[in-house]
């Protein structure tokens, strides 16, 4: 009965990751830039249960068959398909179009990735990220620098666009930036399209769903471990008056 409480909670917890991560993706439906993240999860391996009550003096070995303690988190997924592009005439939005990020100069000189195109130019004419992280870009002579505009327009053509191998090795530390301990390179032929948003991809319709579902799996959870409190408490209760 304990293992059944056990299984229970433990299942309660995951629904509760997967719950958070749902509700984070329904949040950013509007974030430029942003890609929906997915939970990967598996069963946890099964164990042979057994007691001793078999025999006539109740000593006896019995196996009882396997049992699953339920499943486990193993990380999380991040989709990278392409979002629908919304036209915004800014000369400071940017829109990628297939692979690839914008390259990012964090303030700490971390460098930074993103399909968030929404820049701005600061006080210094500089283009940066409404956060306020510098936007890297390349001269005509191949060096990489910042990126000056002027009456709040930019070159598009001066942006570095860095794509990767496997972005299962980015590493997410926003809702759209991302570093790397790999290294990328530059796209040298990506499209850019100026005066556009890459719109998230998160599909509202799937999201809604798993809430649903999520909230009856909580339901049921909540019922097995009402069950299973209720049960032990009575076993308790009546073994005391033996």
């Amino acid at each position: 009965m304990i293992r059944s409480i056990y299984t229970a909670n433990r299942h309660m917890n995951v629904l509760q990751t997967k719950q958070e991560n749902t509700s984070a993706n329904i949040s950013n439906i509007n974030t430029p830039g942003y890609k929906f993240q997915e939970i990967v999860q598996s069963t946890l391996e099964s164990h042979q249960m057994i007691n001793y009550s078999g025999g006539r003096r109740l000593n006896r070995r019995q196996e009882l068959g396997e049992f699953v303690f339920g499943n486990q988190i193993d990380g999380f997924y991040r989709n990278f398909q392409q979002g629908n592009l919304s036209e915004t005439n800014k000369a400071t939005d940017f829109a990628l179009v297939g692979s690839g990020f914008f390259t990012i100069q964090m303030d700490n000189g971390e460098i930074a990735y993103t399909r968030n195109g929404n820049f701005r130019l600061n006080e210094n004419n500089q283009l940066e990220t409404m956060e306020g992280h510098l936007v890297l870009g390349v001269d005509e002579n191949g060096n990489i620098g910042l990126i000056y505009g002027e009456n709040n327009s930019v070159d598009g053509g001066q942006l570095l666009i860095t794509d990767f191998n496997d972005y299962n090795n980015l590493n997410n530390i926003g809702d759209t930036l991302f570093t790397s301990n790999e290294a990328g390179y530059r796209l040298m032929d990506g499209e850019v399209r100026q005066g556009f948003l890459e719109m998230s991809n998160v599909r509202i319709g799937d999201e809604l769903v798993k809430l649903i579902e999520l909230a009856r799996e909580f339901e049921s959870s909540q019922k097995l471990l009402h069950a299973a409190d209720e049960t032990l408490s009575k076993a308790v209760n009546e073994i005391g008056r033996v």
